[in-house]
């Protein structure tokens, strides 16, 4: 007597549509086309809490040149305050643990990661976001070398790396080191070369590996700034 329970064909066809309906029911979007990342930023999208025992802080953020005004929660990162608040969705959610650099906006002159940074830290600070490069409609040096270099695929992280790039170029007008730049104490300057840019951006991920291009539209943009 052939059963169905019997049957192990039967009994993966049944496993298996147990499965795709808790996958449905669970709003996963294996399947849909949709970047896992994004999916996981929109779960983790941050909520405004009416728990009275959370602090908030009143804030007033500068980027791209404006003053915001903003109540925030006290655990609220700059990367959230940025996307949330301020709808600059060009700062990219990545890792959300300061490891990729999707998120890398410019502070007072200095890139930063801000998913590691508190927005009520920066009260009063200078922020540049990638929605600020641009002068008058204008691309930056930056900006127009990574198109003419083709220095992304995906262009997810290119909002990190255009900020970064733009900040590494006036960290080397400074004549700052970093741990590719040989002996300086004899007076020297620091010598944009290939391995100067691959150390100093290394903090900035390309998961489409368009690492080459990126070297090449940053020595670029520094010869035209």
């Amino acid at each position: 007597m052939n059963r169905k329970d019997d049957n192990p064909d039967a009994s993966i066809d049944v496993y298996r549509r147990v499965f795709l309906g808790t996958m449905a029911g669970s709003g996963m979007t294996i399947g849909l086309g949709l970047p896992l990342a994004a999916s996981a930023e929109a779960n983790s999208a941050p909520q405004a809490s009416t728990d009275p025992a959370v602090a908030t802080n009143d804030v007033t953020l500068r980027v791209n040149g404006a003053d915001h005004q903003l109540r925030l929660d006290a655990r609220t990162t700059l990367l959230d305050a940025l996307r949330e608040h301020l709808n600059l969705v060009g700062v990219k959610k990545g890792c959300d643990r300061g490891q990729c650099g999707a998120c890398t906006v410019i502070v007072n002159g200095r890139r930063i990661n801000s998913c590691l940074s508190f927005a009520v830290m920066h009260e009063g600070d200078e922020i540049t976001t990638v929605e600020g490069l641009a002068t008058l409609g204008k691309l930056s040096a930056v900006q127009a070398a990574f198109l003419e270099h083709d220095a992304f695929q995906c262009g997810y992280c290119t909002p990190g790396q255009l900020c970064s790039a733009t900040a590494l170029i006036d960290e080397v007008r400074k004549n700052e080191a970093s741990a590719a730049t040989p002996d300086l104490t004899k007076g020297g300057h620091v010598e944009l070369t290939d391995a100067e840019i691959r150390e100093r951006m290394s903090g900035n991920i390309c998961r489409c590996g368009a690492y080459p291009n990126i070297v090449a539209a940053v020595r670029a943009a520094s010869n035209q700034t």
